[in-house]
């Protein structure tokens, strides 16, 4: 085969002088979904004023939380949080959690969004998943603390995606970062559920989240 024939080759040129179709492009995780609306209400230390640890400016909303704060309800064990609790509820269906986010440095074992299982199996976990921050790697998130699905995420805005098939037997979660599929695990079965995003502080210090263009999708 002689240079010019490398060089066509190389070129995508087929026999016959076809031309090699380019690669398709990947799918928008949003293809065949439609964006719905919702609301949603506040968790935040409860002898706190809101405002005392949330501000919204610019389409962006700022959470923080302390580890020695409160937790959202008074003799509650739980550890202090500053989230937004989605009201939609639900069992079955395809439904799509969808946000800009960004982590601040030193933010460390927070988690920043999460679908919880508010009525569930007795046995089975409160949560289908739970995307965390540690202070390693630049900032990095983990499935709860084990697999790692992003390093070098403080300091810089990136889009999460969380798509959950829930069924009457097991779903399926998917994660996407800047529209690319990072994680695909089963959910934990039968459940009434919903989404949570914020920071709930689970690690020591000062935790902060930020969110923009949050959006809700189903189909």
């Amino acid at each position: 085969m002689n240079r010019r024939t490398v060089l066509r080759a190389g070129a995508g040129l087929l026999a016959g002088g076809a031309v090699a179709a380019a690669p398709a492009a990947a799918a928008d995780p949003t293809d065949g979904w439609t964006q719905t609306s919702f609301t949603y209400s506040w968790q935040k230390p409860w002898n706190l004023d809101l405002g005392d640890r949330h501000s919204y400016s610019g389409g962006v909303h700022r959470m923080w939380v302390y580890a020695t704060d409160e937790p959202f309800e008074e003799g509650s064990s739980t550890d202090p949080r500053t989230e937004m609790r989605w009201k939609v509820d639900y069992t079955t269906g395809d439904r799509m959690w969808d946000a800009d986010v960004y982590l601040p440095a030193g933010t460390d074992g927070a988690s920043f969004v999460q679908i919880l299982r508010t009525v569930h199996p007795s046995g089975t976990p409160a949560t289908d998943i739970m995307l965390n921050v540690y202070d390693t790697g630049g900032g990095t998130v983990r499935r709860y603390d084990g697999t790692v699905l992003k390093t070098g995420a403080y300091d810089t805005w990136f889009n999460v995606k969380i798509a959950h098939q829930a069924s009457s037997g097991t779903g399926t979660v998917k994660v996407y970062f800047d529209d690319s599929l990072v994680l695909t695990v089963d959910d934990r079965g039968p459940a009434t559920r919903y989404f949570k995003n914020g920071v709930y502080n689970h690690g020591s210090g000062r935790a902060e989240a930020r969110f923009r263009n949050i959006a809700y999708w189903t189909r």
